[in-house]
This record gives C-alpha cells, sequence and structure tokens, in this order.
C-alpha cells in the first residue's frame, strides 16, 4: 500500500496524526497545503517527505495558469522556498527540491512540456523510492538470521517512505525469506511513532512486535532480549547519522552490549558536504513534551527543550545499508574522504 498517490492533479496521502486510531486519507491539492501537511506531521520520515516536496512542485506546476516558461519556473521556485522552511534536518527534502528545479531548467520544450516534466519528474521519484527500498530490504536482509529479535526506533516503515519502508523493508524481506524475526518498537516520545506506527505496520503485517518504553531499552538490551538494533536517517554526514531523537542513546546501549548497529536509508539521505555541528537540528514547539495528545502532563509555565533529532557519531554504526548494499563502518568513512 503506497503512503502517497498523485492522481490527476491532486495528492492522496494518510494522515499519520490519527494513526493508529483512525486511518484517514487526505487530499492535497497546492503548494501551501503540502507544506503545511509536512509541518505539521501530517505525512512524514525522510525519504516520503522528499517525495511530498516533489509532488507540491508538481503541483504547482499542474496548476499554473502561467502562460509562459519562466512565470513558472519563478512559481516553482517560490513553492520550494515554501517548503524549504518545513523540515530542516532531513537532507532528502532539499535533494528533492532540487532535483525538480533541475529538471524543469534543463526543459527546452514550450510551457507544456515544462509541465509534464516536473509532473512526470515527481512521479518517477515516488516510482524510484519503492523500488530503492526494496533494495535496501534485499541488502539489510542479509544481516538478519532466523529468530534474530530487531529492536527498531521511530518508524522507519511503508509510512516514512512511499512503500516498503528502510529498517522496517530490512525486517519485512527477512520475514519474506522465512526467517522467524521479531521487532521490539520503542514508543519513540514525544511523538510515538513507535507506540503508533510501527506497532500499526507490524501487526498489519503479521510481524510478531513487543513495545516498550523508550527507557526500557538498556534493560532489554541487559537481559539478553535484542540481537540486532536497525534504524533509519534523516541526514548521513560525514561522521555522523542524524535521526529522531533517542537513537544516539540506543547507539551508545547497543555499543555497551556488544549489539550490532545498523543505519537503513538511500543513498539520498547521504549528504558528504557536511559535518555534525554543520546539521541544523529542529526544535519542535514544547506542546509535544508538555502534552499526550490533548491531556497537560507538566506544570504550566515549565521550560522545555524539544530537539526532534539527535546525531550518533559514525563510531558506533557498524554499517549503513543502502539501495547499492551494506557498507560497513569502515567502508561508509572511506566512501566518505572521497566524496567530500
Amino acid at each position: 500500500m503506497r503512503t502517497i498517490e498523485w492522481s490527476n492533479g491532486i495528492v492522496v496521502t494518510i494522515d499519520q496524526r490519527l494513526l493508529p486510531l483512525e486511518e484517514r486519507w487526505i487530499e492535497i491539492r497546492d503548494c501551501a497545503e503540502m507544506a503545511s501537511a509536512i509541518k505539521e506531521m501530517k505525512l512524514r520520515g525522510a525519504p516520503l517527505i522528499g517525495v511530498a516536496a516533489a509532488y507540491g512542485l508538481a503541483l504547482t506546476a499542474y496548476h499554473s495558469k502561467a502562460r509562459r516558461k519562466e512565470d513558472l519556473i519563478q512559481e516553482l521556485e517560490e513553492c520550494a522556498r515554501i517548503l524549504r522552511r518545513t523540515r530542516p534536518t532531513a537532507v532528502n527534502l532539499f535533494w528533492a527540491i532540487d532535483r525538480v528545479l533541475e529538471k524543469a531548467r534543463s526543459v527546452k520544450g514550450d510551457l507544456e512540456d515544462l509541465r509534464d516534466a516536473v509532473v512526470s519528474e515527481a512521479i518517477r521519484m515516488a516510482d524510484e523510492d519503492v523500488k530503492m527500498n526494496r533494495e535496501i530490504g534485499r541488502h539489510g536482509a542479509k544481516l538478519l538470521s532466523d529468530g534474530d529479535r530487531v529492536l527498531t526506533h521511530c518508524n522507519a516503515g511503508s509510512l516514512a517512505t512511499v512503500d516498503y519502508g528502510t529498517a522496517l523493508a530490512v525486517i519485512r524481506a527477512a520475514w519474506e525469506e522465512g526467517k522467524k524475526v521479531s521487532v521490539i518498537a520503542d514508543e519513540t516520545r514525544p511523538k510515538l511513532q513507535g507506540a503508533r506506527l510501527t506497532a500499526y505496520e507490524l501487526m498489519r503485517d503479521g510481524i510478531p512486535v513487543t513495545l516498550i518504553t523508550d527507557n526500557m531499552v538498556g534493560y532489554v538490551m541487559s537481559k539478553g532480549l535484542v540481537d540486532k538494533v536497525i534504524v533509519g536517517a534523516d541526514r548521513i554526514v560525514v561522521d555522523g547519522v542524524a535521526n529522531k531523537i533517542g537513537t544516539y542513546t540506543i547507539a551508545v546501549l547497543a555499543k555497551e552490549h556488544k549489539i550490532p548497529f545498523y543505519v537503513a536509508a538511500p543513498t539520498s539521505t547521504f549528504d558528504f558536504s557536511k559535518r555534525s555541528e554543520d546539521v541544523i537540528i529542529e526544535e519542535r514547539s514544547s506542546d509535544e513534551v508538555v502534552y499526550i495528545g490533548s491531556v497537560r502532563i507538566a506544570p504550566e509555565g515549565v521550560k522545555v527543550m524539544n530537539p526532534a533529532f539527535d546525531i550518533t557519531p559514525i563510531k558506533y554504526v557498524d554499517a549503513i545499508i543502502c539501495e547499492e548494499g551494506v557498507l560497513t563502518r569502515e567502508e561508509f568513512i572511506k566512501l566518505a574522504k572521497a566524496r567530500s
């Protein structure tokens, strides 16, 4: 089941804020609505955000009343500016916008050719995402053994992508190969993507999953209940992995307990132009921390920190699984040095 679809000038996606209690599909009709959906986390996950941004540009092109190519290019650039402001950490957002704009600027034909090229490029990117995720699963499944208990953080499944997932792609592929793997999903405060989304996906697929709170990770590892850790990524720089807040803690605990720690992400997540200190960490609303749903759980006026991501130093990562294969830590470092 695809998380996002293009349908004759409308983008259809599931409102992830309501899961697992309600499966509501929403229609997005213009760039502003797409930016709002990304900002408000109606849709989330680095690969999905990238495709959603491409679709935001496609909506602009499809519905534009421009009569000249130059005017449409200006509209696309304005849409790009709006989309770039939504989520600063996930590099896929910027990669997708740049790719569509580059395609638009290269069109040699008339206005309709430009319009068609932008829409076609966005649809192509969605199809590519599914293929890449399948390849990530195929490569990563080799790292899992029959009976492995895999801990994962946040949601890096089909809901974080167009379909199939990244971290969950590895688990799905292993399961489809007949390996009886099981999953420990931590809840992932404050937005509870693990409890709401990962548990929902795995139960839907019939893959055994056990839900824990974030502060149980050390306990389950100390009891020998975790064989591997697989997480996704929002941006992989030369010396670290930016991912949902809490990933760094899990990586340190995995190192202490000698548990392999893997990152699954497409190469579009690689950003060899930056180091950890260059990554902008999104700071989100304090309401996400002081409220659970509509219920306030903290006293009025309390000071709150709410960084959405942290950065795991590459020394804690055993391998990165991408559509091109499995890169050991040493192979990734070598690649990063060559590309940076």
